[in-house]
């Protein structure tokens, strides 16, 4: 596991080549910079509408490695190796993935930054995608478990990439959670889970508004 604030060589490389695209092809804007905490391990919580849904993310947070999970799927020869050096790790969806999650819980507790996409997988799938998921608990188990700050965000633009942007990253303040310490972690977590949700659903209500 990286130490706190290590930052893996591919990533720096990653996020060094990619920055002037997303800034200038892009247009990216960045907003709510306040509200990520300066040191120490947090969660950032965001909507999920790409698999490129990252890359904004890490370009924004720079120059702190954001760590994902990544469908265990996607761990084949080859892309395993970029994977791992992007900071990912694999988890079993719909699987209840215990290891994973400890996985992401102490990387939070050694300050270590976790992004997660509530969701579980990109809204939109084409047309033929019938029904819009729903947020799964996993994302606040990790910061009430790893006792570390939630933050939500909310991406636009990325389902227009071919039209070049621009790219929009709204942060919103951290979600109170103090006052679920003395819950039962499944009832604390359903309560953190409706509230990150919220909250990302007003920031991507908050770029809608500002598009128009």
């Amino acid at each position: 596991m990286p130490e706190r604030d290590e930052v893996t060589p591919f990533y720096r490389f990653a996020v060094v080549v990619s920055r002037p695209i997303v800034t200038k092809l892009y247009r990216i804007h960045v907003r709510g910079m306040e509200h990520i905490p300066a040191s120490g391990g947090f969660v950032v919580a965001a909507n999920h509408t790409s698999n490129l849904d990252p890359w904004p993310l890490g370009v924004a947070l720079w120059p702190r490695q954001v760590h994902y999970m990544a469908k265990s799927e996607l761990w084949k020869p080859g892309l395993r190796t970029v994977l791992r050096a992007s900071g990912a790790f694999p988890v079993r969806r719909g699987e209840g993935d215990i290891e994973a999650l400890n996985t992401a819980i102490d990387l939070c507790r050694s300050g270590r930054v976790m992004g997660m996409f509530p969701e579980g997988t990109r809204r939109y799938k084409g047309i033929h995608k019938k029904h819009q998921p729903r947020p799964h608990s996993g994302t606040a188990r990790i910061a009430l478990e790893a006792q570390v700050p939630l933050i939500p965000a909310a991406i636009r633009g990325m389902d227009r990439l071919m039209r070049l942007g621009p790219l929009r990253v709204l942060f919103g303040p951290p979600i109170p959670l103090d006052d679920l310490a003395a819950l039962e972690s499944h009832v604390a977590a359903r309560e953190a889970t409706a509230r990150v949700w919220a909250e990302i659903q007003r920031l991507e209500a908050e770029l809608d508004r500002e598009s128009k």
